[in-house]
């Protein structure tokens, strides 16, 4: 037997708009009545109508987030983060990959639309304001991270690279490093411009002339590939800052492979800080990005927007850190000698 809100209501005592708050988690009520309308809640095996709800308040319940990839171990603590802070408002999320695709891109903002969401938080480079209009149109909150600026509808989250990267450089400065190189991201991906700019500006200005500088796609054997390049030139680099992490341990297993030691000959700096990079051999030392943060400040910064009469929307700005592990030691005072019998030309595989 199925039992409504107002049964739920009249067992607790309270009143049906009473049982909806504690449900939806919209207003603060008195710990006492909260723990009498769940435990009939529980008693009774009380399910809410999800589509009766979007009926009665012209509302659904779904908040979007818009990723590039699962399996790219960069979003897994950004996921975690605004499910939770969308679970404890009571709401659900439609979750979103667009594999680089622009096709996919397309389809995704329809699903959106059509799933009638919200807010969207979109958490890629992948994608940019000229392809959510619809979005907009429709009413739809949006934040986009290192995009801005703010605007009605729309937020922004600014993560500060700059920062934990002049951290980076003069750790590697203070270790006496001279020579660096630098395996950025795709050139096509904003963010990944951003921090190739932010290295390349801040190793100029200590007088460290990186070369060479490369863009790769943001996987291993890319910054394997990278890698090959680097130690093809006259002058292999003491250091080599990389665009991500899962570049730099693509990197480290090249450098492996070449003979070359890690940090003892070269030393290696990732971004990102995910889950495995303190599982690297060795440990890798990198700029940390609180992902986990970013999530749950995406969807505060959306329900904010709805919850503004005038929508809205403001910058957001989260810090970074130099993790420092064992990627990373005094320079070499030695020339490299190596020798790469399938060395080839390296081209962008971004």
């Amino acid at each position: 037997m199925g039992y409504t809100m107002r049964e739920v209501a009249k067992r607790a005592g309270v009143s049906p708009a009473t049982v909806s708050r504690v449900l939806n988690k919209t207003q603060h009520i008195a710990p006492e009545t909260e723990l009498r309308v769940r435990e009939v809640v529980r008693q009774l095996n009380y399910h809410q109508n999800v589509h009766a709800r979007r009926l009665a308040t012209g509302h659904s319940n779904l908040f979007g987030l818009v990723i590039s990839e699962i399996v790219n171990p960069y979003f897994p603590e950004i996921i975690r983060g605004f499910q939770a802070a969308a679970w404890d408002r009571g709401f659900d999320v439609l979750l979103c990959n667009t594999e680089y695709q622009p096709a996919r891109v397309e389809s995704v903002m329809r699903k959106l639309i059509e799933s009638d969401v919200r807010g969207v938080a979109i958490m890629t480079s992948s994608v940019d304001q000229s392809v959510t209009s619809e979005l907009r149109e429709a009413g739809i909150g949006l934040v986009f991270c290192n995009l801005g600026p703010a605007a009605k509808l729309v937020s922004n989250i600014a993560i500060d690279y700059q920062h934990g990267i002049a951290q980076a450089i003069e750790h590697v400065v203070a270790l006496g490093h001279r020579r660096a190189a630098v395996i950025a991201g795709p050139g096509d991906n904003r963010t990944a411009v951003t921090i190739k700019h932010a290295l390349v500006e801040g190793l100029d200005q200590r007088r460290m002339n990186p070369y060479p500088v490369l863009e790769c796609n943001y996987r291993v054997d890319a910054g394997a590939s990278a890698v090959r390049f680097v130690l093809s030139q006259p002058e292999t680099p003491t250091v080599i800052f990389c665009g991500n992490d899962l570049i730099a341990m693509g990197a480290m297993n090249a450098l492996e492979e070449a003979g070359v030691r890690v940090p003892e000959e070269v030393s290696v700096i990732g971004i990102d800080d995910i889950s495995f990079a303190f599982l690297a051999r060795p440990p890798l030392t990198t700029i940390s990005v609180p992902r986990e943060r970013l999530g749950t400040v995406a969807f505060e910064a959306l329900d904010k927007i709805l919850r503004l009469k005038r929508k809205r929307g403001e910058e957001y700005y989260l810090g970074t850190e130099l993790v420092i592990r064992r990627s990373t030691a005094a320079a070499r005072q030695h020339r490299l000698e190596i020798t790469l019998p399938d060395a080839t030309r390296f081209g962008r595989t971004g």
